[in-house]
């Protein structure tokens, strides 16, 4: 399950379980288990291993069935990654590049304001930062701003690069769909070398080199890596070309973790190698600006996980780009100088305050729009329209109200440079392609560009009602029913005998945990209160189970937030179904295990 995991999960951390956008989601969770896998392979391979049974069940369901591959899977071996001259195009990038350098051409590094724009030029920008002479002279990077110049290469950028002498542009995380942009720089005698990871459009940019996996014609195997990913592998190729020990370049590693988790890409193949030992980076020797935002996050080296990322390292670093400069996210990432970094991170840090304050109040305006519609509250889609929303934020409301209604959902607002323009975010649901039903309606856009489930969109303000209209009959036509409602996909069921610290320790060893490796799901059927569950919380809305199996042979605890509406049937002593996933909880220095219960059904079938 992709980013609407990611998406249901933080907007769950954000809304208070009192709130109202809590109160009106009603909707019930369909659950679904995955396919079993087969009962003798996955015996087998838990014995040849030594671990649980249920281990050896998860494993095989992940496509890993013999000891061979599961070595590999518990310990990424960083020699494993592919080569990066299989990219189409690397070998002319590199040639491009070393070029620049021996003749003391300027180079400018140039990416999106968002995370992974962000650390993809910090990482490049350091990189390059070692192989250039005079990099004070010769070395710049350019993030454009959000709201002047929107996402990706701008003209106004190009122009920067004219005007300041740079004959070398580096475009990170963008430029894949820059056709016009691209010749301008050509015009001024530019150079431009595209890492991208975005889908292609119809025409590829006239580029000395475009490096993105996702092109029909590139056959480099691993088609997920993040923008930043793909900055790594061009700086991987260009110290290979240049005689340097390519284990200098774990040092970036911190930074490309933050992109992966950051970017919801699949943490499958390079990503899970890459991933993995950035986590190791990130909780030994961050960089100096890293080190100021775990310390603003009270966050502990040693103890960092990729939810630490995705919740707390992240949005710190995209508050940078939503309420005033990325500039500024890069300037922290690549600083030297502690006093600087968390002078730099405090005025990131407000601006994520104000972030959040911001996206709370739209999204309490969305919902009040949408609940006093019977329209828009019994549509298949949700495209909503205010020129005064704040860019900034519009993309995070998107994901708010697609949790709260579950279905795509697109929030514009109104362009700041062209007043005549709406422009927009949009967050899809499992199940839906949100970049297809976007494409249908291209009739009426000035340019779009994303993924199957986040992308970003231009029209001119008076195609936003004729936009709705054609985007909500695509939606009807094509989400599946089966799509209209939450899931809740589970991996393996469980006795409540087999909830172990043991199984906690063991599949602890699958992390990093994201799209496409997701922290296991339990499910547990028939059990019943221990007789000690209570609600807690401000509102009473969360629930502390002890839960206790039919026979009466095992208890276990756990905890079930904002599902407060289950507890009068479980305290009635009615048998009740839970879906799970494990976890350690620190109390005073000890740690127990703790079922986080994700859903609870009442149990009809148990006697």
């Amino acid at each position: 399950m992709p980013i609407n995991v990611f998406l249901s999960n933080i907007a769950k951390t954000w809304s208070a379980p009192n709130s109202h956008f809590h109160a009106i989601r009603t909707m019930e969770k369909r659950w679904k288990l995955k396919e079993q896998p087969d009962a003798e392979l996955a015996l087998g391979l838990a014995q040849s291993l030594g671990v649980l049974p249920a281990v050896g069940k998860l494993l095989v369901q992940r496509g890993i069935k013999t000891p061979e591959e599961a070595e590999e899977f518990f310990n990424p071996d960083l020699r494993k990654l592919h080569d990066p001259y299989l990219m189409k195009d690397m070998a002319r990038a590199v040639e491009r590049v070393n070029k620049a350098l021996v003749g003391s051409e300027k180079i400018l590094v140039y990416g999106d304001y968002d995370v992974d724009g962000t650390t993809a030029v910090s990482l490049v920008y350091m990189a390059l930062g070692k192989l250039v002479d005079r990099p004070e002279e010769r070395l710049d990077f350019y993030i454009p701003d959000r709201y002047n110049e929107g996402y990706g290469i701008s003209f106004k950028g190009i122009e920067y690069a004219h005007e300041k002498g740079f004959s070398l542009v580096i475009a990170l995380d963008c430029g894949i769909k820059a056709v016009e942009k691209v010749a301008l720089a050509q015009k001024y005698g530019i150079d431009v070398i595209i890492c991208d990871h975005h889908n292609p459009g119809d025409t590829i940019p006239d580029v000395v080199a475009c490096l993105d996996a996702k092109r029909q014609d590139c056959p480099y195997p691993d088609k997920n890596l993040s923008g930043c990913g793909v900055g790594f592998k061009l700086m991987e190729a260009l110290y290979k070309s240049n005689g340097r020990d390519c284990h200098e370049l774990i040092g970036f590693l911190d930074l490309l973790v933050i992109s992966i988790a950051s970017d919801i890409v699949p943490m499958t193949g390079e990503n899970r190698i890459l991933a993995y030992h950035g986590l190791r980076q990130l909780n030994s020797q961050p960089h100096v600006g890293i080190e100021s935002i775990l310390d603003k996050a009270r966050l502990k080296k040693g103890e960092i996980t990729i939810s630490d990322i995705i919740f707390k390292i992240g949005p710190r670093i995209n508050a940078a780009g939503r309420m005033g400069s990325g500039n500024d996210a890069v300037r922290l990432l690549v600083s030297n100088d502690k006093t600087e970094a968390d002078t730099i991170c405090d005025r990131i840090n407000d601006s994520n305050d104000e972030r959040k304050d911001l996206d709370r109040e739209i999204t309490r305006e969305a919902i009040d729009r949408i609940e006093k519609s019977d329209e828009m509250k019994c549509g298949n889609s949700t495209v909503l329209y205010e020129p005064t929303w704040s860019k900034g934020v519009i993309g995070i409301v998107a994901s708010r109200l697609t949790e709260t209604y579950y279905r795509p959902t697109i929030i514009l607002t109104q362009s700041q440079t062209n007043p005549t323009f709406a422009t927009g975010s949009a967050r899809s649901v499992e199940g839906f392609d949100l970049y297809k039903a976007i494409d249908s309606c291209s009739e009426l856009l000035e340019n779009f560009g994303g993924h199957t489930y986040a992308a970003g969109l231009t029209m001119r303000v008076e195609n936003v009602e004729a936009f709705r209209k054609a985007f909500e009959t695509y939606t009807a036509a094509n989400l599946p029913e089966e799509f209209r409602q939450p899931q809740e996909d589970i991996d393996i069921e469980l006795t409540l005998e087999e909830v172990s610290n043991e199984l906690l320790k063991q599949i602890e060893r699958f992390e990093p945990f994201g799209p496409a490796n997701t922290k296991p799901v339990f499910v547990t059927r028939g059990v019943y209160d221990y007789c000690s569950s209570k609600l807690f919380g401000h509102s009473r809305q969360h629930i502390k189970l002890d839960m206790i199996d039919s026979l009466g042979r095992s208890v276990k605890s756990g905890v079930a937030f904002g599902l407060a509406e289950a507890y009068q049937d479980i305290a009635d002593g009615k048998p009740f179904d839970v879906c799970y996933t494990l976890e350690n909880n620190e109390h005073r220095g000890k740690l127990t295990l703790q079922m986080m219960i994700k859903d609870i059904h009442l149990n009809n079938n148990s006697q």
